[in-house]
């Protein structure tokens, strides 16, 4: 495992959205501020908890599918947040052991906890470069994986947080370009349907309080998540909410308005 670049001083006195997601995911790498937001995620949305965990048994059975069934090797995932169990490099070195996966995530936290966990793994790496520069990142990660040949560009959880559309989509459209024919896109995004539901109405509230504290979150249309598969090829169910993504079995526990407030798809880029 390699980490390459030098980390940014941590700010104990600001939430940072990997941190947020670790606590919610009852992880230990977190710290007050981070805690605070996540009792303001909850007053709204208390089921928030059993959603992180929907999304990220969706990005299992994604990465599980490309590696097991399209036998892709190698995986680009941005905006990762902390490599802990049942994340990328998990899933698919479980499938193929000589997988290669780099994680991408400028919290310095992230990779300090990335380099003691991957530091015997081969294979996994971790770097620190700001996603929203592609041309550095591409280049950077560049010494790890192969642009001649197929790739799984993850964007989990993290398109959301670019708040201006047209530089998401350009973000986007930046990486996509990169890779090669076969490549595929596993894309997870929040979600407002719009339509007056009480999905809808969390969708809103959440966007309303984390509005310019460093966690902005864009809960996009149907149509504005869709634009980020422009030109692909999406595999079957579609952009769906997680739960309904080739689910493992029946589902045990009960829907909750939380379950519609994101939309995921998996796309093949020609």
């Amino acid at each position: 495992m390699t980490s390459e670049r030098p980390s940014a001083r941590v700010d104990f006195d600001r939430p940072s959205i990997a941190r947020v997601f670790d606590a919610l995911m009852g992880g230990q790498d977190n710290y007050e501020a981070d805690r605070v937001a996540l009792r303001q995620i909850l007053e709204i949305a208390p089921e928030a908890p059993a959603m992180a965990r929907e999304a990220r048994q969706w990005l299992v059975r994604a990465v599980r599918y490309l590696t097991e069934r399209l036998a892709v090797d190698q995986f680009l995932d941005l905006g990762s947040g902390f490599p802990r169990v049942e994340n990328t490099h998990q899933v698919a070195q479980k499938y193929n052991p000589e997988a290669h996966v780099v994680y991408v995530d400028n919290d310095p936290v992230v990779q300090a906890h990335g380099r003691a966990l991957l530091v015997d793994n081969d294979f996994t790496h971790i770097a620190g470069n700001d996603l929203l520069r592609p041309a550095e990142t591409l280049a950077d990660v560049g010494r790890f994986l192969d642009f001649g040949r197929p790739v799984g560009l993850v964007l989990c959880g993290v398109v959301h947080h670019i708040t201006d559309l047209e530089q998401a989509r350009q973000v986007v459209k930046s990486y996509v370009g990169a890779m090669a024919p076969g490549s595929y896109l596993v894309l997870l995004h929040q979600h407002n349907p719009d339509d007056g539901s009480e999905a809808a109405g969390v969708a809103t509230s959440l966007q309303k309080r984390f509005s310019g504290t460093g966690l902005d979150t864009r809960y996009r249309t149907r149509a504005e998540i869709a634009s980020f598969f422009d030109g692909l090829d999406l595999l079957e169910p579609g952009l769906t909410a997680p739960h309904l993504w080739w689910p493992d079995g029946p589902r045990l526990a009960p829907l909750t308005p939380v379950n519609w407030t994101s939309l995921g798809g998996v796309a093949r880029i020609p």
